[in-house]
């Protein structure tokens, strides 16, 4: 049965994010852009990452797919992360999240959760659990700092 460490997406600073480098570690997989309103969860999602000592890793998918909302290249969207939130977890390189051109990876993840989970703005959050399966996914609404994701993060985390 697939899982999300079967995956891997080119990574912003060139090379690649292969999932399977972190087999057996919970995973929080987001959608982001630089210019939404949600952007701010960035500092959240940096927290997460923080916090817990990176026993969850924290993966951001730049897409430009909602509002054209992540415009810059891979340059500019890696320095306005780092400059304006810090981001120092895993970012890939900016990707489709839905649509034909859709990220095997988002198709995966769609199949998985069903439809209502299929992005549907930026900031969906995907929370992968050690064996890659997905355990569950918020909407962009969803803080990554709101009770409802650290409860599930902290349930991934401290299942083996």
């Amino acid at each position: 049965m697939p899982c999300a460490y079967d995956f891997s997406l080119p990574g912003l600073a060139g090379g690649t994010v292969d999932l399977s480098a972190w087999r057996g570690k919970p995973m929080l997989i987001v959608n982001t852009a630089s210019k939404c309103g949600f952007t701010p969860q960035y500092e959240g999602l940096q927290s997460l990452w923080s916090h817990t000592e990176h026993e969850l890793i924290v993966i951001g998918v730049p897409s430009n797919d909602f509002g054209k909302q992540e415009p810059g290249d891979a340059a500019e969207i890696s320095t306005f992360c780092s400059r304006n939130y810090g981001v120092s977890f895993p970012m890939t390189e900016k990707c489709h999240v839905k649509g034909p051109q859709t990220a095997p990876l988002f198709g995966w993840l769609a199949s998985q959760g069903g439809f209502f989970s299929r992005p549907r703005w930026n900031f969906f959050k995907y929370v992968i659990d050690r064996q890659g399966q997905l355990s569950t996914w918020f909407s962009s609404l969803a803080s990554p700092e709101s009770g409802r994701v650290r409860d599930a993060v902290s349930r991934v985390i401290l299942t083996r």
